[in-house]
This record gives C-alpha cells, structure tokens and sequence, in this order.
C-alpha cells in the first residue's frame, strides 16, 4: 500500500546518513555469548575473580489473555505482529534524533545546520521508502504513536523543530488525508493500556 511523503519524513527524519540500526556486525560469528564480568576484591572469598554479570531485562507480569471468540484472538495476534514491526522504527527515532540533535550542536551556523537536514532528508527518502511504502495506514497510526512514546514529543513537534512549522503544517495536512495526524499523543494509562502491555512484553522479550 502507497504511503504519503509525511510518514517516510515522520518514520525516519533524524537518521544521520552515517548512521545504521544495530545489526550483527558486533555478534560473534559462533554460539558464543559474550558478557560482562565483575571482578570481586572480597578477600575472603573470590579475591580476584571474573564473575560474569548479565543484567536481565525487567520482566512483566499479566493476568492470561481471554478472548471472547476466535476473531478476538486474531485482532490480539495483528496487534502484536504490527507492534513488533514499527516498535524498531520508533527507537531508531529516538536515538538517531540524540545524536543527529549532538551532531547539528557542533555545526557553526544556521546555513550548514540546513544543509546537513536536507542530505539527510534525502538520504531517508533513498534508504527507506521501500520499507515505508509497504507500511498499513494501521501499522501507520501505531508508528505515530510510538514515536511519542519513545522520544516524548509528537512527530509533529519534531518535523516542526527540524524542518519549520510551514512543513510540519504541510504534512500534518497530509496526513488527515490518510486517516492519520501527527499531533496524535501515546496514552499508556488510557487509549494506549493495551498497546502499552504488548510493548513492554516485547521490550522485554516475553513475547
């Protein structure tokens, strides 16, 4: 399904052109699985020795899932695989967006901060619009959402901070057109409990 011009911008506005997601570049090509260690300087005991120290991912706890009839069941199962696919996009966002914000801190004016933004716009739209362009208006609205939810502003405040208000305006516009909007905040107490339950079970590997 064709996707508008605003989400590719929304998706993916502050990836550096230098900059990739974490791959497996960094993993051991065996089934080795390094870790870090603590050295403990208790003499009367391990003086000296490397323990290996894992930190755990918090775990959730949940009443089972009950589902009133089998459709129920499959609209459970869509939302998960749909937050499953857009959730790394949204923390791709925040953390491109700390470094591209570093990065354009160290440019010395406003002329070279604007020309840096538009290589990288460019550079978003060459990398990322196949990806994109197979994103639902679902699976849309859901990245919207979780943009707020892991950079704590509205992908309508970010385009405006970095590409000025005529343009935040402009794609907000567009995205009214496709059902969506930009200004849409994450609700993790309210419209967003259930979502919320599903993202922390997948931060946390559960499921």
């Amino acid at each position: 399904m064709y996707q508008p011009r605003w989400l590719l911008i929304v998706c993916l506005l502050f990836s550096a052109l230098t900059c990739k997601a974490e791959g497996d570049d960094n993993v051991p090509k065996n089934d080795t699985l390094q870790v870090g260690v603590y050295v403990h300087v208790d003499r009367a005991y391990y003086e000296g020795d490397s323990i290996p120290n894992v930190r755990l991912h918090t775990f959730y706890r949940y009443p089972p899932m009950v589902f009133k009839n089998e459709k129920e069941r499959e609209r459970y199962n869509r939302m998960v695989k749909n937050i499953k696919y857009v959730f790394p996009y949204a923390q791709l966002v925040r953390t491109t967006l700390i470094e591209t914000h570093d990065y354009l801190a160290t440019l010395p004016d406003e002329k070279r901060k604007k020309q840096h933004i538009a290589l990288v716009e460019k550079g978003i739209k060459e990398q990322y619009t196949p990806v994109v362009r197979k994103l639902s208006r679902s699976q849309g609205k859901l990245l919207v959402k979780l943009i707020d939810r892991e950079c704590g502003q509205t992908s309508y405040e970010m385009v405006r901070a970095f590409l000025g208000p005529l343009k935040a305006s402009i794609y907000q516009v567009m995205a009214g057109l496709f059902g969506n909007s930009l200004t849409k905040h994450y609700d993790p107490e309210g419209d967003d409990k259930f979502t919320e339950r599903i993202v922390r079970m997948v931060e946390s590997g559960q499921i």
